[in-house]
């Protein structure tokens, strides 16, 4: 069979008079965690990763009305520099219900300088859809969240969103896809364009015409017949992607040896295969609509049910047929409320935490004890007793725990959650430990300024809200130089620094003054550097002598300080206390924050 790799992403031009029939959703939530979904909406910024959401929220049924990004009113842009700037600066955790399924969904920004936003949500999910703007195909920022999705093993659901748009242009989307993510997209919506522009889809899974009304909110939905115009070329499309799907899926390729037919394959077997290879991360569905003009959301929610992994068929570790039924959640963000305090919000993966319990911080290897079980919704949280394995929940109380930390209720739990994690995924003790005990890698700064408070009499407080936003935000560095006097604020870029400086005066009433932005240049070694000094120390008639020589190299290293333990030297290192090594490491590290070209920080 020829490849119709060009031809059936050609746009179908028809003319139709359709009946409407409205589409209500009364599904509930049931079951187990077979009927979770943990998804992240990821893409570059301007994609319509907040649009969509919102979109997904109100056709579930679980908010009244649609709210948009230019009004700034949607639920998950709720910090008011989002409203007034129309951009996610933080990730936003809410849920929906859909077909009888729950989905927990965090929506992440777009912007580079909140990368670190991104990561932390990836952590706890156990899926994604990435969204492309379908007038420009894969973009820096696709780049990067793909990576990041990647390295996190996680399977995607591709969106080209903005389909309503003259310039619209799925085969670029489907071609940078495989030349700039390297990944084999597999396209299951035909885009149809009608009088009105772009007006539906042909599913070919299902086979079905499905015809949206103007406002959106209203569609027809039918199996294509041989009197469709469009039947011929849908059919054609259809089973070229089952051809294409079936070199990749065995147990597809089985079912059409056995019944000598390409044509016979069901609904169920094709939604069935596709799930396989996007859990397996062979391939990737990619899916159309237009967010913003209400077209195609409920095929995504439909979607996610349909292709997306649930807990119990996630390829994570922390799956729950690969941990004990003991206690363990991880955070992955963390507010502050002023009535509340510090709010640390949670995936459960296995057990329950309980209102006022205490808790075991596997990072920090101490005990705490909860306050508070909230159940968040953007802003939003209402209070629960307990918290059971699958639900994503908020916690106050915990002073201690950073983003990125696993909790368990005691060492004797975390014990019994190693050895399952050992026997289940054949890993040795000292990886089960690091596994739990892991942290997010934090990027270097890259652009800095001094910050200042309008007085003295702000500088505790402007200490205290700066020690807060740290704690929420990891990618923020803040630093005292001892040379000037001033405070230094270090993060991802100048959009970064300008928000904590408007973050600092609507959330704690300072007006902080930040000092020039400028870039985080470093200073490194071009080649090694050898230098020898003498110490004498005269103590009575007694004259005692020490030698000491130290070679700085550029180049990779595993360790900063590596010591000479040979000969004399080694003989002489070993009668040194544990103490003096922490001195004499903590010396060379503050030495090297300052170059002596430009007094910037040195690297290897």
């Amino acid at each position: 069979m020829h490849s119709l790799a060009n031809k059936f992403v050609r746009i179908i031009k028809i003319r139709a008079n359709l009946s409407i029939v409205r589409c209500i959703n009364h599904s509930r939530s049931s079951g187990g965690q077979e009927k979770i979904r943990n998804i992240g909406i990821l893409a570059h910024i301007d994609a319509g990763k907040t649009t969509t959401t919102e979109r997904m929220l109100y056709f579930s049924g679980r908010i009244p009305t649609m709210g948009e990004v230019h009004d700034g009113n949607t639920v998950t842009d709720y910090l008011a520099q989002e409203r007034d700037r129309g951009i996610t600066i933080t990730s936003a955790f809410v849920d929906l219900k859909w077909r009888g399924h729950t989905i927990n969904l965090v929506d992440t920004p777009g912007h580079i300088d909140f990368t670190m936003e991104v990561e932390h949500a990836l952590n706890v999910i156990d899926s994604a859809i990435i969204i492309l703007d379908s007038t420009a195909g894969v973009e820096a920022q696709t780049v990067t969240v793909w990576r990041q999705a990647q390295a996190q093993r996680l399977p995607c659901l591709l969106y080209i969103n903005k389909m309503d748009r003259p310039s619209a242009n799925v085969d670029l989307c489907l071609q940078t896809l495989q030349t700039k993510l390297l990944c084999k997209p597999f396209l299951l919506h035909i885009p149809i364009i009608g009088k009105m522009g772009f007006e539906g889809i042909i599913d070919l899974p299902s086979f079905e015409k499905i015809i949206w009304a103007k406002n959106g909110k209203e569609k027809e939905r039918q199996l294509l017949n041989k009197t469709d115009g469009q039947y011929d070329f849908a059919l054609e499309a259809r089973l070229e992607l089952i051809d294409r799907l079936s070199s990749i899926d065995d147990k597809l390729a089985d079912s059409i040896l056995e019944a000598g037919s390409l044509e016979t394959v069901t609904k169920d077997e094709l939604t069935a295969a596709i799930k396989r290879i996007t859990n397996q991360r062979k391939g990737v569905p990619v899916i159309c609509g237009s967010s913003y003009k209400n077209i195609g959301i409920e095929t995504m929610l439909d979607s996610v049910i349909d292709y997306l992994p649930s807990p119990v068929d996630s390829s994570s570790v922390f799956c729950p047929s690969n941990i004990s039924k003991e206690t363990l959640a991880r955070s992955f963000k963390i507010i502050h409320d002023k009535q509340r305090g510090a709010i640390v919000f949670f995936r459960v993966y296995s057990g329950e935490l309980q209102k006022g319990q205490k808790i075991y911080n596997v990072s920090k290897k101490m005990q705490e004890h909860i306050g508070k079980i909230l159940v968040p919704f953007a802003d939003d949280f209402e209070e629960i007793p307990v918290a059971s394995a699958g639900q994503f929940v908020a916690v106050t109380g915990v002073k201690d725990v950073l983003t990125g930390d696993f909790i368990s209720t005691s060492q004797s739990s975390l014990k019994k959650i190693q050895d399952s994690l050992e026997k289940n995924n054949s890993l040795t003790k000292e990886e089960a430990e690091r596994l739990l005990d892991s942290r997010h890698n934090i990027p270097e700064p890259v652009f800095f300024c001094s910050i200042e408070p309008p007085s003295q009499a702000y500088h505790q407080a402007l200490e205290n809200a700066l020690n807060e936003l740290q704690r929420e935000d990891p990618s923020l560095r803040v630093t005292f130089d001892e040379h000037t006097g001033q405070t230094i604020l270090a993060g991802m870029g100048e959009l970064h620094l300008e928000v904590i400086k408007d973050r600092i005066k609507s959330n704690y009433k300072i007006d902080a003054e930040l000092g020039v932005i400028q870039i985080v240049y470093k200073e490194e070694f071009c080649s090694t550097v050898k230098h020898t000094v003498t110490l004498k120390n005269a103590l009575g008639s007694h004259e005692q002598n020490i030698l000491i020589t130290m070679s700085l190299k550029p180049g990779a290293r595993k360790e900063l300080l590596q010591l000479d333990m040979t000969g004399e030297s080694g003989s002489n290192l070993a009668h040194l206390s544990p103490k003096v090594f922490r001195k004499l490491k903590n010396g060379i590290i503050s030495s090297l924050t300052r170059g002596p070209l430009y007094s910037r920080f040195v690297s290897f």
